[in-house]
């Protein structure tokens, strides 16, 4: 007889709408290369929003899939509104290098970093470009409306 040791985990998720900016390919000196992006998370009153900035490790297939289909039109400094989760929330504090309109040069300043694990719409200039389908275990009837899920088109939006 053999017994399996199950591992058990605590997660911590965060939801929200942002925009998605600075998408890019990260090349570390050890390790796997990995995909990033920021994502200026909207939060307070819808009428005058404040930002949340959080910096993203994208991970999973399928949302590196997405992300990767929005970098054209991040890079054309299109508005790419994303719904999505991210996951594993932990700050990194630095120095600052040089003056800006929010810090001084030498100040310690944090950053929001997390993992992005699951984008459930996006929408470029407004436009819906992709909708989760919904899960099953989430399904609340059988009636329910989706869209295709995007993993079989490989093109930009």
């Amino acid at each position: 007889m053999t017994t399996q040791t199950q591992q058990n985990y605590f997660n911590l998720h965060t939801t929200g709408i942002g925009y998605l900016n600075d998408i890019r390919k990260v090349t570390p000196k050890k390790g796997n290369p990995f995909l990033a992006c920021r994502v200026s998370a909207l939060t307070g009153d819808a009428s005058n929003p404040e930002y949340r900035f959080f910096d993203c490790n994208i991970v999973g297939g399928e949302a590196e899939k997405l992300i990767e289909r929005c970098m054209n039109a991040v890079n054309e400094e299109r508005k790419v509104l994303i719904s999505f989760v991210l996951s594993d929330l932990w700050t990194d504090t630095y120095i600052v290098s040089k003056d800006s309109k929010h810090h001084k040069k030498g100040d310690t300043a944090v950053s929001l970093k997390a993992r992005l694990i699951r984008v459930k719409m996006i929408k470029i200039d407004g436009e819906v470009k992709y909708v989760e389908q919904v899960r099953k275990s989430e399904q609340p009837s059988s009636d329910a409306k989706t869209k295709e899920s995007v993993s079989e088109d490989k093109g930009s939006f």
